[in-house]
């Protein structure tokens, strides 16, 4: 038949029939990606200018950490002391107990608060009732929208040895045999610290955690039911799974943030007897920064975290990249 019709229409069978050389496309470059996705660029016009006041612009300040920093003289009457800042910060000893104590409330939060989150999204996907589901849910991501200075008196309260709850409770069960001042011991700071954060922030950031367990294909769970698979089994081979690149990613930024952890639970939860435990990197550069007023020195301590940060960032990002194909950059 083909043979036939090529005949047919003067084309011998023998004969090679050259095919249309395919249309090439057009080349789809950089501004014509702008110009087919403007409103896109246009939407983050905003936050490109935000992030550029407040993240890039303020960089210029460090170069007080190379100064001794006068308010009252110009930029041209400072005088200049190159590494001097950081020679003096490396030789204290009250830096190495501050950056114990921010490694130590970092790495607590890191594993245990980022490991809670994930659990409790998963248990909380798998409930059945749709009303008490958004219920608990709502319930327990409230607590991220109160301040730490009422979450401070919370936690004060709660362990309290006159009224509070958590002795009151230890009493009852015969655990103690008195009060313990818990807010009074170093040794304990630590694990309040990381309780409290897990309170505040377990159901905020499990909604991440939430949204991608939704994008999850359903027919999975079908077809696992299908071959017999429980719940437990479902969770730990579809679920986890498919939430492993958002896991990954959330982690890699988690990590970049080792050292910056911030102040303000530090802050509202510290008293003088607990000094030695709560001080952290922020708290440092906050004393000697502006409250002593060393202006440079605190650039510096403010200088070395932000480099550590984003060494770290940079050092999980590689190796996340490497052994499990998962990055952000």
């Amino acid at each position: 038949m083909i043979v036939k019709a090529l005949t047919e229409n003067g084309v011998t069978a023998n004969e090679n029939v050259t095919p249309h050389p395919p249309t090439k496309r057009k080349n789809s470059g950089f501004w014509s990606s702008v110009l087919q996705q403007k409103y896109l660029y246009l939407m983050s016009i905003p936050f490109v200018i935000w992030a550029f006041i407040f993240s890039y612009l303020p960089l210029w300040g460090w170069i007080m950490a190379f100064q001794n920093y006068k308010p009252a003289k110009s930029f041209g009457e400072q005088k200049w002391v190159g590494l001097d800042n950081f020679k003096e910060l490396f030789q204290d000893e009250r830096f190495y107990l501050v950056l114990r104590n921010t490694l130590a409330m970092s790495i607590l939060g890191l594993i245990v608060g980022f490991v809670v989150p994930i659990l409790f999204a998963v248990f909380l996907n798998e409930l059945r009732g749709s009303i008490f589901k958004r219920t608990v849910q709502t319930v327990s991501y409230l607590p991220h929208f109160v301040s730490w200075v009422v979450v401070g008196g919370i936690v004060y309260k709660t362990l309290s040895i006159d009224g509070g709850i958590v002795n009151d409770l230890l009493l009852w069960l015969n655990v103690i045999d008195e009060p313990i001042q818990f807010m009074a011991q170093g040794k304990y700071f630590w694990g309040i610290v990381t309780g409290a954060d897990i309170w505040k922030e377990t159901g905020w950031n499990a909604i991440i955690y939430l949204a991608a367990i939704t994008g999850i294909d359903k027919e999975l769970y079908e077809a696992a039911k299908v071959d017999g698979a429980g719940r437990i089994k479902q969770m730990f081979n579809i679920t986890l799974p498919g939430i492993r690149s958002t896991v990954m990613v959330l982690l890699i930024m988690n990590i970049g943030h080792l050292v910056g952890i911030g102040f303000e639970k530090q802050f509202q939860l510290q008293n003088n007897l607990v000094t030695d435990y709560s001080e952290v990197l922020d708290l440092y550069a906050l004393k000697y920064g502006i409250q002593i007023m060393r202006f440079s020195y605190g650039t510096a301590i403010s200088m070395f975290t932000s480099v550590v940060s984003v060494i770290l960032l940079f050092t999980a990002n590689g190796l996340m990249k490497k052994f499990t194909k998962e990055s952000i950059m």
